[in-house]
Order: structure tokens, then sequence, then C-alpha cells
């Protein structure tokens, strides 16, 4: 007779009650788990509530009003540009704020996320199922893991298949600027894993270095 399947044990509350700088780096390498799909986390980016100008606080009241109603854990989604739904988990520390998840690197499910996508896809591309872009961007894994706006203040800390596992291991964490910002833009606030190919943009220093070897 078969032991009983052991249940996930996924972060708790306690480690989303910490500053964004902190959450984000250590959210590099936890799994995600979302409905029987998942990915290692490659890449996130953090944001703060007070003195980032590139933070939703900074120009929308609702994002403050989120921060104020919702418990640390709770999944900020919206719609970027009307176009892709992005996932950001809420951190409240010493410092409040979000943390972008950005890419994952995909480990179950791939071919209920493929389907996904290309349910989504307005052109049949085979980079569409190449592993390594499957999840690359926060647009890409919102629709590969199918999040939306009704997971708009979801609990992520209260199971039900939905969660983020710690890591198997020690893992290589690289700084850089953000993306896609023009406030605040110099902040080396986007995490990754060193050396990933399933990261949405590989690190400036590493395309410099490219560029002096030619």
């Amino acid at each position: 007779m078969k032991a009983p399947k052991a249940k996930p044990v996924f972060l708790a509350r306690g480690f989303f009650e910490r500053d964004p700088l902190t959450c984000a780096r250590e959210l590099i390498g936890c799994e995600l788990l979302w409905n029987g799909a998942a990915g290692r986390i490659v890449e996130v980016e953090a944001y703060a509530e007070e003195g980032d100008e590139a933070c939703h606080t900074f120009h929308r009241p609702s994002a403050r009003r989120f921060i104020a109603g919702h418990e640390p854990g709770a999944a900020y989604v919206y719609m970027n540009y009307g176009v892709h739904w992005l996932l950001n988990v809420l951190v409240k520390g010493s410092t409040n704020g979000f943390v972008l998840i950005r890419a994952l690197e995909p480990t179950r499910g791939v071919r209920e996320m493929e389907q996904r996508r290309l349910a989504r896809a307005r052109r049949r591309s085979p980079l569409l199922f190449s592993l390594h872009a499957l999840c690359s961007g926060p647009g890409k894994l919102t629709q590969a893991l199918e999040v939306d706006g009704r997971d708009h203040g979801r609990d992520l800390c209260a199971g039900g298949g939905i969660g983020f596992l710690p890591p198997g291991g020690p893992v290589d964490i690289q700084a850089d600027v953000r993306i896609g910002i023009s406030k605040a833009a110099h902040l080396r606030w986007r995490f990754l894993a060193r050396g990933s190919r399933f990261v949405s943009v590989q690190p400036r220093s590493r395309k410099n270095l490219k560029a002096r070897r030619r």
C-alpha cells in the first residue's frame, strides 16, 4: 500500500512580513505552484510603497488602499497597458511594497501551460513552445498559469494548491536594474538566478561582457 502523498509546505505569511528587497531576493529559487502547474522563480522585481516613483503607490491611491486592506502574501494582480495580467505579491515589513514575479523556469504542468499560451497566441510560433520562453516574462507566466483579475487579492499563504514552495538548495542571485520603467530606473531592484536562460532579459553586465569580447 502506497503512503499518502505529502501535501506541499508553502511559505508561511511570516516570509512576506519583511521589506520588498529582502523578499524579492529570497523568492529567487522558490517554486510557484498554481493549480497543478508550477515553475521555479528565476526573476523578480521589488517595488517600495514609499520613495519609489515606479511603484503603483506613487500614482494610484487604490494601490495604497490595497496595502492597507490586505495581509502580506496577498496577490496584487493588474492589467498592464490593457494587454497582460501581471502577478505581484504584497509584502509588509519595515518597508511595504510589492514583488513582481517576472519569469519562471517551468517544472510541472508544462503541457497545460503550453495549451494556455497557445489559446492566447495571435500566431502559432515555434518559439511559443520553447521551454525557456514559455514563462520568460511577467505576461507570459500569467498566461501559462492562467492568472487573471479574479486572482487579485487572493491569499497566497492559504494553501489550496496555490502558493510558494521554498527553494531546494542554495541559489546564486544577481541584481540588475528593473525593466520597462522610466522612473527610478537606476535602482538595481531586479533579482535573477545567475546564468538562467529562463529570464525575460539578461542582465546588462552580461550583455556588456559579450559586447567587449567581440
